[in-house]
């Protein structure tokens, strides 16, 4: 799915109601399309509470695939399910906004048997909350999936709530004709890094594309310094609200970030993603830490001329394998009315075949399954899907492993200020710590 053009837009795909813990009246005070996001229509679940469907031929999915390619993608998907199993899968697809900002109420009354959503933090909420089944034999059942999705698959309780079906990277992304032409070479560790860009600037390049006009885009630069800093398991418990903002760990992100600033596009809070990447498109920014779909500002003909590298090693002792790769996929509701038929689709879209229809149809979708037949993929996605297959861990990107209220109405802002003026980064932190422990104990 395509990132958010407008911070209204990444908000409205932010904030499910009931889930936010703040009033969402005093939470998008002033901002456009407000109105929109306080409606109160709830998604039309086609499920039930009753357990005497167990002979049914039928199956209901949650879906919030609205865009025609990828409606038509899983349209396709199940049918291939019903022509392999005989059992009817109904459809019941939700505009995607809309289905993120209902999920919770949805969740609660009447959903579908199998609902789409995300790996990570959103997931494990609505799995702790006893919103959605394990679906852990399923997944005895299930080949073609790394320990890394398995992990991201995975509740607080250790059991799996998720199956995935298509993934994202974030990388860093850059032109190769440039980069011959100027002989750079990856950066392996921090210091690296910093002496390409140094060269780079001599070489009246803009080392670094960046923007954060959305809000979103700096939330990826924080994640992958925590990463490589601090590691997977901190850089998960920080956002769950676990570890404290105001620790030195946090302290070292910010300030190496503050080291590294100089080296981003400068006024990068009045610049689009999409501007920051043409800026790489036409050879003015050496690179560009972004997701896969930066690739969207370039030509056909231009496809083959994009590569891209892992965030270089910071720490030797936890080295540069994790990264974030936001995962789509499947789950099953508390009370699915056909449980059997619910674990057979959940089956199915977690095979090699469903992955082989969604390659078929849509050869810019990287799927999660690795036993998938990905020759139809560019020699970016077979790489992209290769450095997901290493990674020993996978964050799912700073919005979705984090609570919705916490990010929109703390990190968006606090970023930014950073950005504007990273001089007060003890008062930023302490500040940030004091809005996190009044939402996460709400």
């Amino acid at each position: 799915m395509s990132r958010p053009r407008t911070e209204a837009e990444y908000l409205a795909r932010l904030v499910p109601p009931s889930v936010a813990g703040v009033g969402r009246r005093s939470l998008l005070a002033g901002t456009a399309g407000a109105g929109a996001l306080l409606g109160t229509g709830l998604l039309a679940g086609c499920g039930s509470d009753s357990g005497s469907g167990s002979e049914s031929k039928s199956v209901s999915v949650g879906s919030n695939q609205s865009d025609p390619k990828p409606k038509d993608v899983i349209a396709k998907v199940m049918a291939g399910f019903q022509t392999s199993s005989g059992i009817q899968p109904a459809v019941n697809t939700v505009d995607h906004n809309t289905f993120q900002e209902n999920i919770n109420n949805y969740l609660q009354g009447k959903p579908d048997d199998v609902f789409m959503w995300f790996a990570g933090y959103r997931m494990r909420f609505f799995a702790a909350k006893g919103l959605a089944s394990d679906v852990s034999d399923v997944w005895g059942k299930l080949s073609g999936y790394s320990d890394a999705f398995k992990k991201a698959s995975t509740g607080d309780d250790g059991k799996q709530y998720f199956v995935p079906a298509s993934y994202y990277p974030w990388a860093v992304f850059y032109r190769k004709s440039v980069w011959q032409q100027r002989g750079y070479q990856v950066p392996k560790t921090l210091d690296d890094l910093n002496a390409l860009g140094a060269q780079m600037k001599k070489d009246g390049l803009n080392p670094i594309a960046f923007a954060d006009k959305d809000g979103w885009p700096a939330m990826g630069t924080f994640d992958i310094l925590n990463l490589r800093i601090n590691g997977y398991q901190f850089h998960v418990d920080l956002m769950a609200g676990k570890e404290a903002w105001t620790s030195d760990k946090v302290k070292k992100v910010f300030d190496t970030w503050a080291g590294l600033l100089p080296l981003h596009q400068p006024d990068a809070l009045g610049r689009t993603w999409q501007e920051a990447a043409q800026s790489l498109q036409q050879k003015k920014s050496g690179m560009y830490l972004l997701g896969l779909f930066v690739a969207q500002q370039f030509s056909n003909d231009e496809q083959s001329d994009l590569d891209f590298f892992t965030f270089p090693e910071i720490d030797s002792t936890i080295g540069a394998k994790a990264l974030d790769a936001p995962i789509d996929g499947y789950m099953m509701a508390r009370k699915p009315k056909s449980e059997a038929n619910a674990k057979k689709l959940l089956e199915y879209v977690g095979s090699k075949d469903a992955a082989n229809i969604t390659v078929k149809n849509d050869p810019s979708t990287l799927v999660a399954n690795t036993g998938a037949d990905t020759s139809g993929y560019t020699a970016l996605q077979k790489k992209a899907a290769e450095l997901v297959g290493s990674a020993t861990e996978i964050a799912q990107f700073l919005d979705r492993d984090t609570r919705p209220d916490f990010a929109s109405t703390v990190i968006i802002p606090a970023l930014q200020q950073f950005i504007k003026d990273p001089k007060d980064v003890a008062g930023l932190l302490t500040s940030i710590e004091n809005q996190k422990k009044s939402i996460f104990t709400s």
